[in-house]
């Protein structure tokens, strides 16, 4: 099996709705939507869920105000500021979003009032769409332990791959370059960065490289939003060839890109266009360079 994971070195650059054609174009894909930050591959691809758990990603404290003796050590103990005293004035208690579960209160706590347990932080799902099997996940507001959360989406998205005898796993990977992305790439055959042509998208992809040359993974790029700056595209495809990155195609910008995501649906699914025709180019050079990749 192989796995392409997307990513992106900032948000918005349509790195989902290379996903969503892609996911359109290939050959039965298991689908895994590791953006769980901001997951939002599930508006375009309307997945069922027939399969859902909790996460539990971290530990969480809370006091227990029948056996709170009101001395204040867990709030002195605390660098979050996430202990305050409670309104009766005799306990304290935990602000779970501020709280950082490092357990520290709980260490130090004469009267061991408080307990250090396992906290929920969101979700995770395995569901049907019109393409095939899609995991995905969906945190809880203010929730951390995303890069856990993204290794588990790979892992289940793996082994669905396997239960159903599926070649081809297609990752919508996190942006930006921190602990979600290394999660994201850890282990993957190949990855496509999606960027624009902006200045900030040009310095985001140069720091997203710069993480790859770590993974020591094949990587193409792709400039989503080509035409809007014809100048600037053509000194990423400059800087990806002397980084050594395969350039497989430039995206032009249209309206029907946000039509089709009101309709639910991918640009390739909702008319014929130039960005549609750009995405199939761009699918099967993606898919040539997987192919000859063999087994690794």
């Amino acid at each position: 099996m192989k796995e392409l994971v997307i990513i992106s070195g900032k948000g918005g650059t349509g790195k989902t709705s290379v996903v969503a054609s892609f996911a359109a174009l290939a050959p039965h894909p298991v689908l895994a939507d590791c953006d769980v930050d901001a997951a939002d591959l599930h508006l375009i691809l309307s997945p069922s869920i027939r399969h859902r758990e909790e996460f539990v990603g971290g530990n969480r404290a809370s006091i227990d105000p029948s056996r709170c003796i009101g001395c204040g050590e867990c709030e002195t103990y605390c660098r979050f500021d996430a202990i305050h005293p409670a309104p009766d004035g005799n306990t304290y208690r935990v602000d779970p979003l501020a709280c950082e579960g490092c357990g520290v209160c709980a260490h130090f706590c004469p009267a061991e009032a408080i307990a250090f347990g396992p906290a929920v932080n969101g979700e995770w799902y395995i569901s049907d769409t019109r393409h095939g099997p899609m995991i995905h996940a969906r945190l809880g507001i203010a929730e951390e332990n995303s890069g856990k959360l993204v290794t588990l989406v790979r892992n289940k998205a793996k082994e669905t791959a396997e239960t159903l005898g599926l070649q081809l796993m297609i990752t919508d990977g996190s942006p930006g370059v921190g602990c979600p992305v290394m999660a994201s790439l850890t282990g993957a055959d190949a990855v496509l960065l999606v960027t624009e042509p902006t200045p900030s998208g040009l310095h985001d992809l140069d720091r997203v490289v710069d993480l790859l040359q770590r993974f020591q993974l094949p990587a193409m790029v792709c400039i989503n939003k080509a035409d809007l700056n014809l100048e600037l595209t053509e000194r990423i495809e400059e800087y990806a060839v002397k980084r050594g990155l395969q350039v497989v195609g430039r995206i032009p910008y249209t309206p029907t890109v946000t039509a089709a995501q009101t309709a639910r649906l991918s640009v390739i699914e909702y008319e014929e266009n130039e960005a549609a025709v750009s995405l199939r180019a761009i699918w099967n050079r993606v898919a040539h360079t997987l192919e000859a990749m063999g087994d690794r």
